[in-house]
This record gives structure tokens, sequence and C-alpha cells, in this order.
């Protein structure tokens, strides 16, 4: 069976209740339906007027922040716990979790802002932010506005487009995709720069320390 004809039976057969389990499930990583596709297809059935515009953006808003609040949660009160007493075994390390909090007061926002568009990420960066003890109020703050731009970007898409709506998402989808791969490798080649910047000024300052001479007799 075709996975859109899978999202129509569940939409016939349970309607807005789709978004607000559904859409929890995905946030979870559980191999449900694709929350993209899930959205534009929440759009189209609006669009028809099979649904009503309001309730289902309402009840994908919900779903999504409710999926989110809840890998949070998880993460918060079992991710360090767990690390702490089987990290070894995972190579990951308490001090390697204080290095990821560092890291995410440089660049984490912005990242938790727009993880829903990111497949892979959007499952994910709640426990992540959960397990550094990111405080609920930062985390509420990026994360719903975030979901909220989400739900919108791609309901819009099947609402405005109507039965074009699978090639425009197809078309978002690649998008974001070449976008996501072109920001990591600039990201890569700004981290191998500013190492290889660090390592030179490493280099300068041994070479300018004054060497000592051995003492004469």
């Amino acid at each position: 069976m075709k996975l859109l004809e899978y999202i129509e039976q569940l939409f016939s057969a349970y309607g807005y209740l789709v978004l607000l389990i559904g859409l929890p499930l995905d946030a979870i990583a559980l191999p449900i339906p694709p929350g993209n596709m899930t959205l534009a297809y929440t759009g189209y059935l609006s669009y028809k007027g099979v649904l009503e515009w309001f309730p289902a953006a309402a009840a994908a808003y919900a779903g999504s922040i409710l999926g989110m609040t809840v890998t949070y949660w998880m993460g918060y009160r079992l991710g360090a716990p767990l690390i702490e007493r089987y990290g070894k075994w995972l190579f990951v390390k308490p001090k390697h979790v204080e290095r990821a909090r560092s890291y995410y007061g440089k660049y984490g926002n912005k990242l938790l802002l727009f993880s829903y568009f990111i497949p892979g990420i959007r499952q994910f960066i709640g426990y992540f932010v959960g397990i550094i003890h990111i405080p609920f109020r930062t985390f509420a703050l990026y994360a719903y506005t975030g979901s909220l731009l989400w739900v919108m970007v791609f309901i819009s898409i099947g609402y405005l487009f109507g039965d074009q709506w699978p090639f425009i998402l197809m078309a978002v989808e690649r998008f974001l995709k070449v976008f996501i791969i072109a920001i990591i490798a600039l990201l890569v080649v700004f981290l191998l720069h500013k190492r290889r910047s660090r390592g030179k000024k490493e280099v300068c300052r041994q070479e300018a320390l004054p060497s000592r001479l051995p003492d004469e007799s």
C-alpha cells in the first residue's frame, strides 16, 4: 500500500485524531507516516472542505508541541542519569554533555527554532535539549515557535496549492535537503578553518617563547 493511501485511510477513520496522536508519535521517532506529508495532506483536506482549516491547524499545533514536550521531559528526567550510569558503554561521558551544553549556548536556540524542518533532527532535538537541561522556558520559546512555523508552512502547501500539493511538497523537501547539506558543508569548513587557525596561533606562540640556553659553568 502506498504511503499516501495509508494516510488517507487514517484520516478517514480518525479525522483530527491523526494530528493529535500521530504528530506526537512522529516527534518520539516512531515509524509512522512523516509529519511533513501528513501536514500537507491536512491542508489539502481543508482545501477540499473535508476538514475545517482552523481546527485542523490547532490540532496539528497541539500534537506537535505535545510530542516535542514529551521528548524534552524524557530527556530531562531520564537522559542524564542514564548517561552517568551507562554512558561509558556508549562512549558518552558527562564531560561530553557539558561540551554539548556549551556548544548549544552558541548555536542551539537557532537549531531548535528550525529543527522541525529537518527530518531526523526533529525527532531527537527534544531529547537532546532535555538531556543537557536547557531551561524549559527557553525550550518552550524556541520549540513552540518553531512548531507553529512548521505547521503553518506545510499545511499551507496543501491548502494553497490544492491538487498540486504533492509536487510542491517534493520541491520544498528537495530544497530543504540541499539547503541543509550546504549549511553542514559550510559549518565543517568553518570548524576546520577555526581549528587550523588555532593550530597556527599555537605554533607561533611556541616559536615566540624565548629558548633557554644551558647555564655556562
